[in-house]
């Protein structure tokens, strides 16, 4: 479907050694559950020096400052992750300026300026109710429209409200090509809507398929960063701090695919958040986070979730990191067909 605007993998060799056991992790299931460390390191004192973030004010590494002699619990999830989309850019409004400029350099609008502003002075309000000790984080795309809307967000926000930025390639535009020939670039989109959204790759380009490998990449990333305390200064414990994605539509609509395991039809749905628009992933009663802390049903309805879909938020909103939702594991009939086929007929 059409994207529309949304707001607001003979004989056996003789055996060397016991290969290490390989412990598969799934995002948002064991994020905040402490890790068991295993034969890849070699003593607290190695993992101190590969996480220097675990290491107290004023302590050598693995010292008796360290978070890890200490047993502290974790560090506070992050309150929110706020998925961004850059206001207008010059290629919203003339596709012709694919053409002349390479797509990194494409740049926001006038009315992009005034969209990010916005957006920053929305976000303010947004994380400023949380308390007096509230910080924002972000990672932005490289591409300049997406930078440019990092700085009209960041006009809200004094510089002790900015715990940091971080410049993530992996969170950039789908890639359509080099310079884009514009009648050939119809062609191609028209192709795409009969070939799949999610699976056709644009000559010299990306399909959404790929941009869902590298996005996989980056929700490592963040996931580590977040158990690590990453966004924490050395000593602090805020539990207000809050973490801003500043990227492109198709990349944010990809993130939350693969943050919740939604299927490639269910991406499908989706729609495109508007220039300066914002979607809001915020931690329930049990510490998960759930677009429906935030967003109501109806507007996630209007984004493209399905009655199952708001029901997993439903179940995100209260369920605790490293728990399981079985009831939408398989995403029920979408793939088993027969079960419904049986009621049907009996």
């Amino acid at each position: 479907m059409a994207a529309t605007r949304w707001p607001p993998a003979t004989s056996p060799a003789p055996p060397l050694r016991r290969r290490a056991r390989v412990v598969v992790r799934c995002c948002e299931d064991t994020l905040g559950v402490p890790r068991r460390r295993r034969g890849a390191y070699h003593g607290e004192d190695d993992q101190a020096q590969r996480f220097p973030e675990f290491i107290g004010p004023g302590a050598a590494y693995g010292g008796a400052g360290s978070y890890l002699h200490r047993q502290q619990p974790p560090p506070p999830r992050p309150r929110r992750i706020v998925l961004v989309r850059h206001g207008e850019s010059e290629g919203n409004v003339d596709e012709g300026a694919y053409t002349r400029v390479p797509d990194p350099r494409i740049g926001l609008t006038p009315q992009g300026w005034h969209d990010a502003e916005d957006c920053g002075q929305w976000l303010r309000r947004l994380v400023s109710g949380d308390g007096d000790d509230w910080k924002v984080y972000f990672y932005v795309s490289p591409y300049r429209r997406t930078l440019e809307t990092l700085r009209g967000l960041g006009r809200a926000f004094e510089a002790h409200r900015i715990a940091g930025v971080r410049e993530e390639p992996r969170l950039r535009e789908q890639d359509f090509g080099n310079f884009q020939d514009r009648e050939k670039m119809r062609v191609e989109k028209e192709i795409r809507q009969r070939y799949g959204r999610f699976f056709y790759r644009f000559p010299n380009g990306e399909s959404a398929a790929d941009v869902y490998d590298r996005i996989t990449g980056f929700r490592e990333t963040l996931r580590a960063d977040i158990d690590i305390g990453r966004f924490q200064p050395p000593g602090e414990r805020n539990p207000d701090m809050n973490v801003v994605l500043v990227s492109h539509g198709l990349t944010l609509r990809v993130f939350l695919m693969r943050w919740y395991k939604w299927t490639v039809s269910q991406f499908e749905g989706l729609s495109n958040l508007a220039n300066g628009g914002a979607i809001v992933m915020q931690t329930g009663a049990g510490g998960r986070y759930s677009l429906l802390v935030h967003h109501s049903a109806d507007q996630l309805r209007e984004f493209g979730l399905t009655d199952d879909m708001i029901q997993d938020q439903m179940w995100q909103k209260a369920a605790k990191p490293g728990e399981l939702n079985y009831n939408f594991i398989t995403n029920g009939p979408s793939f088993f067909t027969h079960f419904t086929d049986h009621q049907h007929h009996s």
